[in-house]
């Protein structure tokens, strides 16, 4: 329970990586506000499994992808709990689309909805925090799209690159507060978006290709976010962390190694 007496701000946490975030800072003893959008038909039903942990858990729904929306969120969740420790920042909009006929609108959206509202988040409770002075955890969840260029996803990665570097800009800056700030690089994840772009036989089958012959579940993701969220990673600040199951480097390993010369 290394996270007891700590209340953590999850967004985007009704399902996916989110969710995985917030499940797994509960059991590590945090109490949660969870965020989603205000249509959102999953952010109850994570509630409910979060109570069930023995953990508070106050839900506010929210449109973070515009400051007014952000600032509405985080004037609610210190209404209703006086104080935020750890921001799990994970808003993200993506749309595949191959780049000489992608929408301007799009595009724009993209950028606004995955790092635009990283930093108005992240700004906000990072003043909240500043003001404490009891320093803090900001982890954003970026992806290892923000590394590796993949086809009909220009927006999404360069967006993810962005916030990657705000990530260590705002870690350099906010030191002297004791306030950490990483980054979480998950690879390819079993989340329910995927499902919606992908058959479950595509999905099967593409995950028995990988390094680690399966694709990572939000729980993976939700466990690293617990461990930066800790006092265990109180001398980590700055760090983009990948936890990807070697996805980045899956074109480097080999179903066997090269023969070998025989020795004389």
């Amino acid at each position: 329970m290394k996270l007891a007496g700590k209340i953590a701000l999850v967004t985007g946490a009704g399902r996916g990586i989110g969710k995985g975030c917030a499940i797994e800072l509960a059991r590590a003893g945090a109490d949660i506000i969870l965020n989603d959008r205000p249509d959102s038909p999953d952010v109850e039903i994570t509630a409910n499994e979060i109570r069930a942990l023995g953990r508070k858990c106050h839900v506010i729904t929210a449109d973070v992808f515009s400051r007014s929306g952000c600032e509405q969120l985080v004037s609610a969740a210190l209404e209703a709990t006086s104080k935020i420790d750890i921001l799990i920042s994970n808003p993200a909009f993506s749309r595949r689309g191959a780049f000489l006929d992608y929408s301007p609108e799009l595009f724009e959206k993209t950028i606004q909805g995955t790092l635009i509202s990283g930093f108005h988040l992240s700004q906000l409770v990072a003043r909240h925090m500043v003001e404490r002075n009891a320093g803090g955890k900001i982890v954003f969840i970026s992806s290892v799209q923000a590394e590796e260029p993949m086809a009909l996803c220009a927006p999404y990665g360069a967006a993810k690159a962005g916030l990657n570097h705000m990530t260590q800009t705002i870690a350099v800056e906010l030191v002297d507060y004791r306030i950490n700030v990483n980054s979480i690089e998950p690879g390819w994840i079993d989340t329910p978006g995927e499902h919606v772009t992908f058959s479950e036989e595509t999905m099967a089958q593409e995950a028995q290709k990988l390094p680690w012959k399966r694709l990572g579940q939000p729980q993976d993701i939700g466990l690293a976010a617990a461990f930066l969220a800790s006092s265990d990673a109180d001398y980590i600040t700055g760090v983009v962390l990948p936890v990807d199951g070697l996805f980045r480097f899956r074109h480097c390993v080999a179903a066997k190694g090269p023969k070998l010369k025989d020795a004389d």
